[in-house]
Order: structure tokens, then sequence, then C-alpha cells
């Protein structure tokens, strides 16, 4: 697994993300939402409801939008019923692209994401076309401390004895990678042991990246971007090297 780039990708969507917070926010309630309606409004029996909680957080999304959220989920409050689905393609050069959709409206999304695959060169695929090149881990990042460095060999083992399946160094970050039913085990371990946890998620991770050249690049990143700023669209999970 090519670690490095999943942190870099993170960190350049945190940053699009903070610029465009509303839109964030309306994102992880609507995951939220669909968390609790499919497993509960407690996160301490809901792995998926504590991971999209986490998410809220990390964006610094306010308590109250995280409560009402949750409300709305479990049928306390009005709110709108939605459905999940993942549209698959390629973009340029052979990069394999996934879109997470939450929608109350499925053949608007399918309108959009196929009008953003058309317009920025890429090519809309079925079900299992590119989904088979990546596999859902629990992801968790621990940004080093130039001021208290972290021992890596210690980290590693903490991790290894938590349940994590990977651990890769760079020198600004340890990530961690584990089996998805492991991943709240091994967090909540880790943050017990007195790290601090930078990023985290369950994800899709790519078995494999694909170089590009600079100047072919922009296109395909274009195509991942217009993806991301749709309403719709929850993630995107691609095979581009960073």
């Amino acid at each position: 697994m090519s670690g490095h780039s999943k942190w870099n990708n993170i960190k350049n969507k945190k940053g699009k993300e903070d610029a465009k917070r509303a839109q964030a926010f309306t994102k992880i309630a609507k995951y939220i939402m669909v968390a609790v309606k499919e497993g509960g409004s407690n996160p301490d029996f809901n792995p998926s409801l504590k991971a999209a909680i986490d998410k809220a957080k990390a964006v610094n999304m306010p308590a109250d939008n995280i409560d009402r959220a949750v409300k709305k989920g479990a049928g306390e409050l009005d709110g709108v019923s939605y459905e999940e689905i993942t549209y698959e393609g390629y973009g340029g050069e052979g990069v394999a692209i996934m879109a997470h959709c939450l929608t109350d409206n499925r053949n608007r999304t399918a309108a959009d994401v196929r009008h953003v695959f058309d317009k920025c060169g890429g090519n809309l695929g079925t079900t299992g076309s590119v989904s088979y090149m990546f596999n859902m881990k629990g992801y968790i990042a621990i940004e080093q401390d130039e001021d208290k460095p972290i021992d890596v060999d210690e980290l590693m083992l903490d991790a290894i004895d938590a349940g994590a399946e990977d651990v890769q160094a760079e020198d600004d970050v340890i990530e961690i990678y584990t089996d998805p039913k492991d991943y709240d085990a091994v967090k909540t371990a880790l943050e017990n042991k007195g790290y601090t946890i930078a990023a985290s998620e369950v994800t899709f991770i790519p078995d494999t990246e694909i170089e590009v050249e600079e100047e072919k690049r922009a296109k395909i990143e274009r195509l991942i971007d217009s993806l991301e700023e749709l309403d719709d669209v929850q993630e995107v999970y691609h095979n581009l090297a960073d």
C-alpha cells in the first residue's frame, strides 16, 4: 500500500473543506444520518456512526449540528431519507475513480456524476468496473512532532499489538492500516496510549497507484475535484499517485 499519497490527499482535501465548510457540514450530516438509520444512534455500538462523528469533529462541525443529524437519522426530527450509491469509472491515463454518494434523488445524482465524467474527459463505467482495484481499510494517521518526536518503533509495536495490519512511517507522518472491523479498537488503543490522531477513517485504499506525467495530471485532478464539489458526493476514491 502506498500510504504517503493518502496522507497528502487528506491534507489537500482538508484545505478544500476548510474553504467550503458549509458544504462539508452538509455532507457529513448526511453520512451521520445514514449511519444512524443503519446501525442505531449509540456510537459505542455503531462503528460507522463513531467514524462519522470523528470525521465531523475533524472539520470542527459544531456539536449542535452533529446532535441534530443524529436525531434526524433516528427519526426524532423530520429529515430527508438518503440512499447510498457508488459510481465507478476512469479518468485519463487509466486512473480508476469511485464516487461514493448519498442521495435523495438517484436520477439527479447519476446525471450530475455522468456530466462531470464527460466534461473532464473521463468514462463512467458499470458497477464493479474499478472497485476490484481497491480494498476497504481502517486508516489512522499520526503526525510527527518536531519538538517531541514519536518513537516510531514503539508506535509500530503499540499499533500491531492493538490489531493493526500494517504501519508505514514517513518523515512527517506514521500511517496505520487495519481491517475495518478492528479500526475503532486500534484507534481507541492508540489514543489511550497518548497518541494524537491527526486523521482517521474507514476508506478504500488502492492496490496500486498510477504515476501520471505532470502535464497530463491537470485534467484528471479537475475530474476528481469536480466530483468532490457535487453536493451528493461524499467521498472520491482514486489510484492517482501523488
